[in-house]
């Protein structure tokens, strides 16, 4: 039967950058657009990690090559990317994933220690990826830019000052980008992972989580990295053009829920 639609929800022969895929919400991106066809660009700062999920994806008959990157140097930026380009001839989407957690008290003497590497990680490291990548998402048929922030970049949580500030700054940048891109068809949107199972919630013991997703998530429970995978998949399917600025808690309900 001849399809009705008209627009395309397939992301096979792209190709996708994908920061901190080397684990959690990272790997399982990287582990889905493989499996959609496309052809995957693993970063990570432990490069032996990043080449592990690379081979996991080769060993499945997919497409994916690694490079270490720490995206706090703006220079390992700007080669890493340039690499990429350079291996394939083309990047289509950029996926903004790697991040730290940052918390410390107000009144702490390494508060500014810790202020500038977390801005240099969560918010800094995404205007350089996005701005090194320009050039090749401008010839993208459909590019793509998908910003991953948090629940904590539409809140606060105590102790969350570098967190909270660089993630609301994601959000903020992702709509600037919007706006300014969106006349040369590239789109850049957000997702808001709320409680998901990662290694940044692995020191959570499993009771605590279990009393909090009953208390505080309206689907009761922590969110798996593959459910924020998909949302930020459906960011970056050619259908998506309309879908600029968007953002998007994937948090189980956490966000919507007061009581």
């Amino acid at each position: 039967m001849a399809r009705l639609s008209k627009l395309s929800r397939s992301v096979e022969g792209s190709v996708v950058h994908i920061t901190g895929a080397a684990s959690g919400m990272g790997r399982a991106t990287a582990y889905l657009f493989a499996d959609e066809g496309a052809k995957v660009a693993v970063t990570d700062l432990n490069g032996d990690q990043a080449e592990a999920v690379a081979q996991e994806i080769r060993d499945a008959g997919g497409t994916a090559k690694a490079w270490a990157l720490d995206v706090s140097d703006p220079q390992q930026i700007i080669d890493v990317t340039e690499a990429i380009g350079k291996e394939w001839g083309r990047l289509d989407i950029l996926v903004n994933n790697a991040g730290i957690g940052v918390f410390v008290k107000l009144d702490s003497e390494k508060y500014e220690e810790k202020w500038q590497f977390g801005m240099d990680v969560l918010i800094n490291a995404v205007h350089r990826l996005v701005r090194a990548s320009l050039p090749m998402l401008r010839k993208a048929e459909h590019g793509r830019i998908i910003n991953i922030a948090s629940t904590e970049g539409l809140g606060a949580t105590p102790h969350g000052g570098p967190y909270t500030a660089a993630k609301h700054a994601v959000v903020g940048l992702t709509k600037s980008m919007a706006v300014d891109l969106g006349k040369e068809g590239i789109t850049a949107n957000c997702i808001c992972p709320g409680p998901i199972n990662t290694s940044l919630t692995e020191f959570i013991d499993d009771k605590d989580k279990a009393t909090f997703g009953r208390r505080r998530v309206a689907v009761r429970r922590y969110g798996d990295p593959e459910e924020v995978a998909h949302g930020t998949f459906n960011f970056a399917l050619p259908s998506a053009s309309f879908m600029t600025g968007v953002i998007m808690p994937v948090d189980g309900g956490f966000w919507i829920r007061n009581a």
